[in-house]
């Protein structure tokens, strides 16, 4: 079901949808498809739509279009404003470069905290592949179901590993903090890009692939930023006064140009694991779409023959 209301005060939900990438891995791919530098969530890669189009329609199952942010990079206007011409500006995060998931969640994060009011937020990836999307934004519906209940925890949702991967991050659990239906459990451990043996065992004690999809509370994951990487936190913050004024892309243009690179995966949250939780996806098989094996593999799943099929040999 669409989202059609919008919640209120403290059951407001938010969505960041990340798409400032430059998809570098896959630009072979991309390029040979389109014949231009596009990234790859600006991309038709599995039928019509670009995966970012696919993203925003799959944040609509749960979450409002007036509290779902999108952020891009600058240099990649000729790709994204096709594709983002019904977003008010209010709701475009626009980076003058890439810095980051960081920099660009933390943007983002002040940006819906401007009008002083708390919310949950679900941070998703616009480069994934679900085969069961509806199923998977329930599991979204109740990671904010969770946060509302116990807000100092950080939800990431993790999925069945169908393969021993070794470019994917991975999550360990660790005890179970609520069971049911959408279980959770506390992590254990991140790793990323383990060797071949070492997925192996992963796979073999239960570990899930790091969707890289969270939930939180806006004041949890900004004070999980803060934590991580405080001088980050204290430059960005120090211009929240001039966001939505006539100054702030002067103000955040100084901010990116002295912003270090850093990954909010791997610099904030696995070197800050503070009440972080992982909730199993069941019933969902999850691609992350930066290799050109992945995105042929999840096309076969859905029995999708693409145009561009010849092109990635070649690619």
């Amino acid at each position: 079901m669409i989202v059609q209301n919008k919640p209120s005060g403290r059951d407001r939900r938010c969505a960041v949808i990340m798409a400032g990438g430059d998809g570098a891995r896959l630009a072979p791919l991309t390029r040979a498809i389109t014949g231009t530098d596009a990234p790859k969530q600006f991309c038709a890669l599995l039928g019509s739509e670009a995966l970012l189009t696919d993203t925003r329609r799959r944040a609509r199952l749960a979450i409002s279009t007036d509290d779902t942010m999108l952020v891009v990079s600058r240099k990649h206007e000729q790709f994204y404003a096709p594709l983002v011409n019904d977003v008010p500006a209010r709701n475009l995060v626009v980076q003058p470069s890439n810095r980051g998931t960081a920099p660009a969640l933390l943007y983002a994060l002040l940006r819906i905290a401007a009008d002083g009011r708390d919310a949950s937020i679900a941070v998703m990836p616009s480069d994934h592949f679900l085969s069961n999307e509806r199923e998977f934004m329930r599991h979204v519906g109740a990671a904010f179901d969770i946060v509302a209940r116990r807000p100092e925890l950080t939800v990431m949702l993790g999925m069945a590993a169908l393969a021993p991967e070794t470019s994917y991050g991975w999550i360990e659990p660790g005890p179970a903090m609520i069971s049911g239906s959408f279980a959770i459990s506390s992590v254990r451990n991140f790793v990323a890009a383990p060797k071949h043996e070492a997925a192996i065992d992963l796979m073999r004690r239960g570990s899930l692939w790091n969707s890289c999809v969270i939930v939180a509370r806006l004041s949890t994951l900004l004070a999980l930023i803060m934590m991580a990487e405080p001088e980050l936190y204290l430059d960005f913050a120090a211009a929240r006064h001039l966001l939505g004024t006539a100054a702030e892309r002067e103000a955040v243009e100084r901010l990116y140009d002295a912003a270090p690179v850093r990954s909010f995966a791997y610099d904030v949250l696995a070197s800050c694991p503070v009440n972080l939780a992982v909730m199993p996806v069941r019933g969902v098989a999850f691609t992350d779409l930066g290799e050109t094996c992945r995105v042929l593999d999840a096309a076969r799943r859905i029995g999708l023959t693409p145009k561009w099929a010849d092109a990635a040999s070649a690619a």
